[in-house]
């Protein structure tokens, strides 16, 4: 393994992670069990900076997934 597939496979992990956590944070349409697990970010954060995550959010996830599935491609391309 070289440099360049350890530093890839850190940044992997790390999009990877935050992509997690972006889609937990988001609240649901549907307030059943999504609610029960992202509504923390309501209570935590107050009504209004709640609806500011989540406009935010929607907007990121997308973007991290599009360069989460492109690394994902580079690393395979490097690797194989």
């Amino acid at each position: 393994m070289g440099t360049l597939e350890i530093v890839m496979g850190i940044i992997l992990l790390v999009f990877a992670l935050f992509l997690i956590v972006a889609v937990l944070m988001q609240s649901a349409k549907d307030k059943r069990l999504s609610g029960a697990i992202a509504g923390g970010a309501e209570s935590f954060l107050g009504k209004d900076r709640g609806s500011r995550l989540d406009k935010l959010l929607n907007i990121i996830t997308p973007i991290v997934a599009g360069v989460f599935a492109v690394l994902v491609i580079v690393m395979y391309c490097i690797v194989a």
